[in-house]
């Protein structure tokens, strides 16, 4: 492993990630904690012992709005989807054009040999997520799940970072997501994760994944009590360590669903630890409203904060065609106050 090279997501600090860089970059760890002042220091030319390139990395973090859209008074959020699109377009065709730049000054016998790489961390279009993965809308309103047609040509390959399910973009091998390398959530508890081994052969890429072995098993249970009570059965009976998050769809009220849950978890001998944790249950009885004790019991970790916000437009009796103009200003909250918080880190 001769080189690493890093750049910072939407949930990362870029001052953080920066500090160490210089420092860092002696030992050949590269990183981009934000869109840098010049192209010169986002485009990165690896080298090996006989400083002869090997790759040239386009390494482009999470693009931040205020990095790639100016604000006009008045705009409507059509503009703004289309400013971003075109802002984040733009950054990926100076960038690729700048490496090709580096690329046409190497020696003739290894510009043959050396790949372009872009990095990137984006939500395309049609990508796929699993519910309760933590994966968030990178920009206000959903706008910005940008195409493949933003990815200039002359790219190699394209490692892209955000959303968690291991994936190709638009049936495109060379333009890929590795996924996380752990589930992020229950709802990724059967998916097998792995890393993205790449080789060229001279510029043309060649796909391996090497599959990640589960270190903690996870499992996502549903059903009515008695389902769930003979699934958590066989899975003692595994006798795994195995951490579990329980969805009751049954039409009765269960009072005492978690001691239930609980009993069923419990090894025959009592001295031995049961190999099963059930870590979270929730209630989505099947009928057709949760009574009032039931709807109580709901937490903020059931909860994201675009539920929150819509919960209480119900609760203040907000009217239908008032609403989008709402809910696009709490998103641009939200989005200030995650910003923030990276800063702050």
């Amino acid at each position: 492993c001769r080189h690493v090279v890093i750049i910072g997501g939407n949930h990362d600090s870029p001052t953080f990630l920066n500090a160490p860089r210089e420092l860092l970059k002696v030992l050949n760890v590269h990183v981009v904690g934000a869109k840098a002042d010049s192209l010169t220091d986002e485009v990165i030319v690896l080298r090996n012992a006989d400083q002869r390139a090997e790759a040239i990395i386009c390494a482009t973090p999470y693009l931040r709005d205020r990095d790639i859209r100016s604000t006009e008074a008045g705009e409507s959020i059509e503009d703004k989807a289309q400013k971003l699109l075109e802002g984040i377009q733009a950054h990926y065709a100076a960038v690729t054009a700048h490496a090709e730049a580096l690329h046409t000054a190497l020696p003739t016998d290894d510009a043959a040999h050396v790949p372009i790489i872009a990095m990137g961390h984006l939500f395309t279009a049609g990508g796929r997520t699993t519910d309760g993965d933590g994966v968030r809308d990178l920009y206000v309103g959903s706008i910005a799940h940008v195409g493949v047609n933003i990815f200039p040509p002359a790219l190699d390959y394209v490692a892209l970072g955000h959303l968690h399910v291991p994936q190709n973009v638009g049936g495109r091998d060379h333009i890929r997501y590795s996924g996380s390398p752990i589930a992020m959530g229950f709802g990724e508890a059967l998916q097998q994760k792995s890393v993205c081994l790449m080789t060229f052969d001279q510029r043309k890429p060649e796909l391996t994944l090497i599959d990640i072995p589960v270190f903690q098993r996870l499992r996502q249970l549903r059903g009515n009590v008695q389902r769930l009570q003979s699934d958590l059965r066989h899975l003692v009976q595994d006798n795994i360590s195995t951490w579990v998050e329980v969805i009751y769809t049954g039409d009765d009220i269960v009072p005492d669903l978690r001691e239930q849950l609980d009993h069923a978890v419990r090894s025959d001998n009592t001295n031995q630890q049961s190999p099963v944790t059930i870590l979270r249950i929730k209630n989505q009885r099947s009928g057709a409203q949760l009574s009032s004790g039931e709807a109580s019991q709901q937490t903020l970790d059931d909860l994201t904060p675009q539920d929150v916000f819509e919960k209480c437009l119900d609760a203040n009796k907000v009217a239908i065609e008032q609403r989008p103009a709402l809910q696009l200003a709490w998103q641009e909250i939200l989005q200030q106050l995650h910003e923030h918080d990276t800063r702050a880190e």
